[in-house]
């Protein structure tokens, strides 16, 4: 079993994913899905939380050997960027959807000093636009972005292009077409719906369901 499916058997294991092809799930960009990735809940699985954790310091340490900082994305973010934080003796930031609007008006919270080679985490990219948006944020505060490291990735063309246009090195620990590769092996998902989910990820932004 490659890690990629094995992570992808975890987010099965505890129902992180979600299917609902008859009641489409409605995304912050406006977009229908017929799945949900909700990795939070891995968080409250001790045993897959580590196994997890585990994967996403083995491709920062492999792939990002210069990282001197890994900066979390609030909120999904937060959690996984810490424990890896934690794991690889690193210090760690996290970046604010927008500055606070009390206090010291920050977005990014905690220590970090100019031209810190700095790694993102992520929990899943889909879209990509909320990642860049980080990303240019810690920019213009004068880090440099080495990388980003997510959990689960939609596998999006339009994400791919974007990531790609910045010249952004970025790794996912399982993806969209692994995780229905395995549900459909595991019976989770019947060739009549295989057909609708894959259809879904080639024209997301189009989708309105069947």
């Amino acid at each position: 079993m490659t890690n990629e499916k094995a992570v992808a058997e975890k987010l099965l294991q505890i129902n992180a994913i979600k299917l609902s092809l008859d009641k489409p799930f409605t995304w912050a960009s406006g977009w229908k899905s017929p799945i949900y990735c909700d990795n939070r809940k891995v968080l409250s699985f001790p045993y897959i939380r580590e196994f997890i954790k585990s994967e996403m310091c083995n491709v920062i340490f492999e792939e990002f050997p210069e990282a001197a900082l890994l900066a979390g994305v609030a909120t999904a973010g937060i959690a996984w960027g810490a424990m890896a934080a934690d794991q690889l003796k690193l210090p760690f930031i996290y970046v604010r959807p927008k500055p606070k609007e009390h206090g010291l008006g920050n977005q990014i919270e905690g220590y970090y000093e100019q031209h810190q080679k700095t790694v993102v985490i992520e929990d899943l990219i889909s879209t990509g636009k909320s990642s860049l948006q980080v990303v240019d944020v810690l920019e213009q505060s004068g880090l440099e972005v080495v990388g980003m490291v997510s959990i689960f990735n939609y596998g999006f063309s339009v994400a791919a292009e974007a990531l790609k246009s910045r010249n952004l090195r970025y790794f996912s620990l399982t993806d969209y077409p692994t995780l229905i590769n395995l549900a459909i092996e595991r019976s989770i998902v019947s060739p009549d719906q295989e057909e609708i989910l894959l259809n879904w990820s080639l024209d997301p932004s189009n989708w309105k369901g069947f």
